[in-house]
């Protein structure tokens, strides 16, 4: 058995070497091809050590980020040429890569970067930090009570972007002598004026549903998956009623640890496209886009199970359900959003149809949903939020201005050759190995 898995671990360092050098090739011919970046024009920077794996962090940002650098231009620094690559091809804002340190300090010293802006906590993001005369504010990728969100770790940091009320309160329950009133500036969720792709249907009398479940998990703890035990029969219901309209997202990892999982999620993927041959007009889909956002502003209720879906959720103010676990072992938050949200019970899978129409018709949900967004995200009103976001960043610049008049920066950075976007061979982790 030992040897086996050497030579199975062998094979993967070969085939991740081998991809690691095919990326670093095309990475060094789109480089290779790319004017330089003006100076002194940028005057933000948002720091991206992570390879593609996690580019989800940095794609919520962008239609965001996109408008900001309307005001102030804004510069992407990917540390990794696994991240850098897709980031050169997709992003909406400019990418300098900048694998090693002289190639950090290169480009700093040909910019006028005044705020660097970090969407996760990775450990290199400490290598960004030994460089002052510039704010460092971590902007997360989401908004949610996990336990990644109350990290000491913020106060590495000179500012926190945080959603609202309920991240104060959060954050407030573990970080000491800490000061939210001066470094944690409450914006919203920016992304939400934002949302992704168009809806391929138009409006009609049916009611929108969309139902977003998680996968399986790999630990009882997590699991919080609800296709096998509530997504068919609700799906079922849904797609007989004539009524409605149903947005089917699973997460696409759905059915890697169960097959009986799997199974059930192939058996929606069938039901709707049966549906759909049998009335061209209901519409329903099965959404497996990379995109998320029109399905959240589209959807008249919404059903998740936990995960960050219910934040996101949440953030657009419309009605939510939440389907509880049947894995007794599941661990839920007893604060926050889910200690009085909506709850599907599995019971209740079957009889969907009644639960929507009292759902529709509860004014005492609309309210409770009305209080939690106000309290997770403040005012959700169109473009309120990138007004939050654009307002924090002038209060920050402005501070960087009355600084920089009264600390003169004791050490400059010279600028050193090659340029910052000549092509560098990058040796990744496994060829070290």
């Amino acid at each position: 058995m030992g040897i086996q898995r050497d030579v199975r671990l062998g094979l993967k360092l070969v085939r991740d070497v081998t991809a690691s050098r095919k990326a670093q090739r095309l990475l060094n011919g789109r480089l290779s091809t790319r004017e330089p970046l003006p100076r002194n024009h940028f005057k933000i920077a948002v720091y991206f050590a992570d390879g593609d794996v996690n580019l989800y962090q940095m794609r919520q940002w962008y239609k965001p980020l996109a408008k900001l650098a309307e005001t102030w231009p804004v510069l992407v620094l990917s540390r990794s040429g696994a991240g850098a690559l897709p980031l050169i091809d997709e992003s909406p804002l400019p990418v300098a890569y900048v694998r090693r340190v002289v190639d950090l300090e290169q480009v700093l010293a040909q910019q006028d970067i005044r705020i660097v802006f970090y969407v996760n906590q990775n450990t290199r993001n400490f290598q960004m930090m030994r460089y002052g005369g510039r704010w460092h504010v971590f902007i997360n990728h989401g908004e949610s009570d996990k336990m990644y969100m109350v990290t000491n770790q913020i106060k590495a940091y000179d500012y926190a972007f945080v959603a609202g009320d309920a991240a104060i309160a959060r954050l407030d329950k573990v970080l000491w002598d800490y000061d939210f009133d001066k470094r944690a500036l409450k914006i919203g969720r920016p992304q939400a004026d934002f949302y992704s792709g168009a809806t391929p249907f138009a409006p009609d009398e049916r009611q929108v549903i969309l139902y977003a479940p998680t996968w399986e998990g790999d630990r009882p703890a997590a699991a919080y998956g609800s296709i096998a035990s509530h997504g068919v029969a609700l799906v079922t219901s849904l797609l007989a009623s004539g009524r409605h309209r149903v947005i089917y997202r699973p997460h696409p990892r759905s059915g890697v640890v169960s097959s009986e999982y799997g199974a059930a999620n192939k058996t929606i993927i069938a039901a709707i496209a049966t549906a759909n041959a049998r009335d061209a007009s209901a519409r329903h889909i099965y959404d497996a886009s990379p995109d998320l956002g029109w399905q959240l502003s589209a959807a008249d209720v919404a059903i998740v199970d936990i995960s960050a879906m219910v934040y996101d959720r949440l953030a657009s103010g419309k009605a939510l359900m939440v389907t509880r676990p049947v894995d007794p072992a599941a661990q839920i938050d007893s604060g926050g959003y889910l200690s009085d949200c909506e709850w599907l019970n599995v019971d209740d899978a079957g009889s969907i149809l009644g639960v929507l129409d009292d759902l529709t018709h509860d004014s005492e949900a609309h309210d409770r949903l009305k209080i939690w967004v106000e309290r997770y995200f403040g005012d959700t009103g169109p473009g309120v939020a990138t007004e939050r976001f654009h307002a924090a960043v002038a209060h920050l610049m402005d501070e960087w201005e009355r600084f920089d008049t009264s600390h003169p920066q004791a050490v400059s950075l010279e600028v050193v050759e090659p340029a910052i976007d000549a092509p560098t061979d990058e040796v990744s982790d496994v060829e070290k190995l």
